[in-house]
C-alpha cells in the first residue's frame, strides 16, 4: 500500500529540486578533487535556497538539504585546508631552499 498522506487523498507535497541538487553538489565535492571547492560553494548556496523554499512553499526535502549543506560545508573544509597547507609548505620550501 502507499503512504498514509495518498490514502486520505492529500496530494504529497514535492521535495524541493535545490535540496537534491545541493545533496549532490555536496557529496561531488568531497569526492572530485580540484573542483571541490567550487562544488561545496555552489552546495552551500543551494541549500540555503532549499531551505527558503521547503518554507516558503511547504515543499520535502528539509533532511537532504541538510545533509548537502553539512557535506558541502566539510567540502570546502577540505579543500581549503588543503590549499592552505600547499600555501604553508611553498613558503616552507622559497625560505630553505638554497
Amino acid at each position: 500500500m502507499s503512504d498514509n498522506n495518498t490514502q486520505l487523498g492529500q496530494p504529497q507535497s514535492p521535495t524541493s529540486s535545490k535540496a537534491v541538487a545541493s545533496l549532490v553538489l555536496g557529496i561531488l565535492s568531497l569526492i572530485i578533487p580540484y573542483v571541490g571547492l567550487i562544488l561545496g560553494i555552489i552546495g552551500i548556496v543551494l541549500a540555503k535556497k532549499a531551505y527558503y523554499e521547503i518554507d516558503q512553499f511547504n515543499f520535502n526535502g528539509r533532511g537532504m538539504a541538510t545533509a548537502g549543506l553539512i557535506t558541502s560545508i566539510i567540502g570546502c573544509s577540505l579543500y581549503a585546508l588543503i590549499i592552505v597547507f600547499a600555501i604553508i609548505l611553498g613558503g616552507f620550501a622559497a625560505v630553505f631552499s638554497f
